[in-house]
């Protein structure tokens, strides 16, 4: 069964899907793969999981009308429930790795994508 979108959300559900695209392209280019876009679990969803070398990036995405608004908009509750995605995540896939890290994106119109590296520490 297909999730439908709210027709009043669509414009937003939209631009998150747009900001995403973006941000996965963004980590390519610094060297990136990407292995999964918008996972999601019983207990929350990762934006994009992404890999350089030996090294795990589990990426929230925020767009918003400037970067400070994006950078001050990921909440405790968001947190928790990425991190409870990323132990999932890490359960049910068997990679070698060194490092972890819980990145944020943050986008704003008319700016470049702003990767914020080890935003914050949960597990």
């Amino acid at each position: 069964m297909k999730h439908r979108v709210k027709p009043k959300r669509l414009g937003r559900y939209k631009a998150g899907l747009w900001a995403e695209g973006i941000a996965a392209n963004y980590l390519r280019f610094k060297g990136y793969q990407i292995i999964e876009r918008r996972y999601k679990t019983p207990g929350g969803e990762i934006d994009l999981i992404a890999r350089r070398r030996k090294h795990f990036a589990f990426v929230e995405v925020k767009y918003r009308q400037s970067l400070d608004e994006a950078k001050f908009s990921l909440t405790d509750q968001q947190k928790r429930r990425i991190n409870k995605a990323a132990l999932f995540w890490l359960a049910r896939n068997e990679h070698r790795y060194e490092s972890l890290s819980f990145d944020v994106i943050v986008m704003a119109p008319w700016c470049w994508p702003l990767h914020i590296k080890s935003a914050f520490d949960e597990m």
